[in-house]
C-alpha cells in the first residue's frame, strides 16, 4: 500500500520530465530526420560528382568542335588559295596556326 500512495505521489513529477532526446522528437520545430538527412547529403555528393562528369564532357565536346572547325577552315582556305588564279601555295612551315606572323601571307604572287 505504501508503495502505491509513493508513487501517486511521485505520478505528478513524471510529467515534469524531459524526454531523453529532446532534439529527435519529431513533434517539435526543427525535428531533423537523420536518415532523411543523410540520405540528402549522398544524394548532393552524387550531384556534385554527376555535375563534374557532365562539364568534362562538355568541355570535350567544345574542344572536339573547335578541332572540327579550325580543320575546315583550313581546308577552305586552302580551297581558296588553289582557285585563285596564278597563285601558289607556299607550305606553312607552322602547321600549328592560320597564319605564323601578323601580315604574313603564304600566297605567292
Amino acid at each position: 500500500m505504501k508503495k502505491i500512495v509513493l508513487l501517486a505521489a511521485l505520478l505528478p513529477f513524471a510529467a515534469l520530465a524531459q524526454p531523453l532526446n529532446p532534439t529527435n522528437n519529431p513533434n517539435q520545430p526543427g525535428y531533423t530526420n537523420r536518415s532523411q538527412q543523410r540520405m540528402q547529403n549522398e544524394m548532393q555528393s552524387q550531384q556534385i560528382q554527376q555535375k563534374g562528369m557532365l562539364n568534362q564532357q562538355l568541355q570535350n565536346q567544345t574542344r572536339q568542335q573547335q578541332q572540327q572547325l579550325h580543320s575546315q577552315l583550313q581546308g577552305q582556305q586552302l580551297q581558296i588559295q588553289r582557285a585563285q588564279p596564278g597563285g601558289q601555295m607556299v607550305p606553312n612551315s607552322n602547321p600549328g596556326t592560320l597564319n605564323s606572323q601578323p601580315g604574313s601571307s603564304n600566297i605567292r604572287r
